[in-house]
C-alpha cells in the first residue's frame, strides 16, 4: 500500500507545470525632483520621462524594478557600489563616469542651457547648479560663481526668491523651468550651451558587475525604439523630439 501511494503522489508531481524561474527584483536609482525627467506628480505617484523609460525597458526584460530614491550626487558612487543593479537617470557619459560604471548605448543627445536675464553672459552672474551634475562642475571648473542645491526643483525656486541669478541645467529641465509662471516676471532668456563637456551622449549607468544586465538594457533600448513607445514617452513628457 505504502508503495502505491508514493507511485500515486509521485505521478501526480510529475504531471505538474514546471515552475517559472523566479528572476531577483532589479533596484533602480531614481530622481524624484527632476521634472520632466524624474518626479512626483500631484497624485503622488513617481513618474517622467526616465521613469517611464524605465519601465518600458523592464517590461522589455521581463523583469520586476523597483526605483529607489537617490539623489545626483550619489547616482555614480552608488552604482560603482553595487548599491543598484542601473539608475534612471540621464547621464552624460563622460570618460570619468565610464572609469566607474557600466554605460548604456545613447538614448539620446543633450545639450546644456544658460538661463539668465537678457544679457547676462554665461558665466557672468551667480548661477543655480545641481550637486553631482556636468554643469556643477563645469561651472567649477570655468570658475564661475555658483551654488549647488540638491534637485532642478530647488535651482528654480532660488531663481523666484532671488538667492541666485541664473541657472545652469540639461536641456529639458530648462524647457519645463520656462513654464514656471512664477519666473515669468523675471524675463529670463536662454542660451545653448554645445561646449562637449556640457553636451553629448545621454546613457544609462549600470553595475559594473553585471556586464549581462548591460547588455539586455542595450537590446531593450532598441526594442522601445523600434516599436514606438520611447518616442510615445518623449512625446507625453518633453514638448521636442530627443535624438
Amino acid at each position: 500500500m505504502l508503495l502505491r501511494h508514493l507511485l500515486v503522489v509521485l505521478t501526480a508531481l510529475m504531471l505538474l507545470p514546471p515552475a517559472q524561474a523566479v528572476e531577483r527584483e532589479l533596484r533602480v536609482a531614481v530622481l524624484t525632483h527632476s521634472p520632466p525627467m524624474s518626479y512626483i506628480d500631484e497624485a503622488g505617484d513617481l513618474t517622467g520621462f526616465n521613469v517611464e523609460v524605465m519601465r518600458a525597458l523592464c517590461d522589455v526584460m521581463a523583469v520586476k524594478c523597483v526605483p529607489v530614491p537617490v539623489s545626483l550626487d550619489r547616482v555614480v558612487d552608488a552604482i560603482a557600489a553595487g548599491e543598484f543593479d542601473f539608475a534612471a537617470v540621464s547621464l552624460l557619459a563622460t570618460p570619468e563616469r565610464r572609469a566607474r560604471v557600466l554605460m548604456s548605448k545613447p538614448y539620446y543627445r543633450s545639450i546644456s542651457v544658460w538661463f539668465a536675464r537678457p544679457g547676462v553672459v554665461p558665466g557672468g552672474a551667480l548661477a543655480g547648479v545641481v550637486r553631482g551634475g556636468v554643469q556643477a562642475r563645469y561651472a567649477q571648473a570655468q570658475g564661475w560663481r555658483s551654488v549647488a542645491l540638491e534637485t532642478h526643483a530647488e535651482v528654480v525656486t532660488a531663481l523666484v526668491q532671488g538667492k541666485v541669478e541664473a541657472a545652469l541645467m540639461p536641456m529639458p529641465t530648462a524647457v519645463v523651468a520656462q513654464q514656471d509662471a512664477r519666473l515669468h516676471p523675471l524675463g529670463l532668456a536662454t542660451t545653448l550651451l554645445r561646449d562637449p563637456q556640457l553636451a553629448g551622449d545621454v546613457c544609462l549607468s549600470v553595475n559594473p558587475r553585471s556586464p549581462e544586465l548591460l547588455a539586455r538594457i542595450n537590446e531593450a533600448i532598441d526594442r522601445i525604439k523600434r516599436d514606438g513607445r520611447f518616442d510615445r514617452i518623449n512625446s507625453r513628457f518633453i514638448p521636442f523630439r530627443l535624438q
